[in-house]
C-alpha cells in the first residue's frame, strides 16, 4: 500500500510524470566528482509532487566507495564516538539535483560541489525504499555543512528552494 503522506516519489512510479522533453535523461549515466573519480550511476529520479520536479538523483554507488566509506568506520571503539554504519546491501545514495551537471556527450552526470570523500562517509539506503524526510534532513549536512536544514526550513517545501535542489540553466 501507497503512502499517500509520502514526500519523494521514484519518476518510474508516477504515470503523469515523465523527463522533460529539453532535459537529458541521466538514468544509467555515470556520476563523477570534480577530482573526476567515480561515485557510482544514476539508478532514477526523486521527484516531489508538491515542488512537481526533479529534486534528486538517486545513485547507485560504485564498489570502491563502499569500500572507502567501509574504512572510515574501521577504528576501535576506544577512539570515540561513531557516526552510523551502512549496512549490507546499502548501495544507493540521493544527490540534489541542482548539484549536477550534465556532459550529455559523454553520458556523465559531474558533482563538483560535493568530494570523493563525504559521498564515502554519507548514509546510504537499499534500492527501492520509500526515502523519509529525516533521511534528508541526515544527509544534508553533509553534503552543505554551512547551511542548515531542519524540520523548520524543510516544511512545505520550502527545502526544494534552496539553489541545490534547482537544476542549473
Amino acid at each position: 500500500m501507497k503512502d499517500k503522506s509520502k514526500n519523494l516519489h521514484y519518476l518510474h512510479e508516477l504515470s503523469d510524470y515523465k523527463v522533460a522533453y529539453d532535459y537529458a535523461d541521466v538514468r544509467d549515466w555515470e556520476v563523477v566528482d570534480s577530482d573526476k573519480r567515480t561515485i557510482g550511476k544514476v539508478d532514477g529520479l526523486l521527484v516531489s509532487k508538491k515542488a512537481e520536479r526533479v529534486v534528486y538523483l538517486d545513485v547507485e554507488v560504485d564498489a570502491t566507495l563502499i569500500e572507502v566509506g567501509h574504512e572510515n568506520y574501521a577504528t576501535p571503539a576506544s577512539d570515540g564516538v561513531h557516526e552510523f554504519l551502512n549496512e549490507e546491501g546499502e548501495n544507493h545514495l540521493i544527490i540534489p539535483i541542482g548539484t549536477a551537471t550534465l556532459d550529455e556527450n559523454n553520458k556523465k552526470v559531474h558533482i563538483k560541489e560535493i568530494d570523493y570523500t563525504t559521498f564515502a562517509k554519507t548514509k546510504r539506503f537499499k534500492k527501492g525504499v520509500d526515502l523519509e524526510r529525516s533521511y534528508e534532513l541526515m544527509i544534508l549536512p553533509h553534503y552543505f555543512p554551512a547551511i542548515k536544514y531542519d524540520e523548520e526550513n524543510s516544511l512545505d517545501n520550502e527545502l526544494y528552494n534552496h539553489r541545490e535542489f534547482n537544476p542549473s540553466s
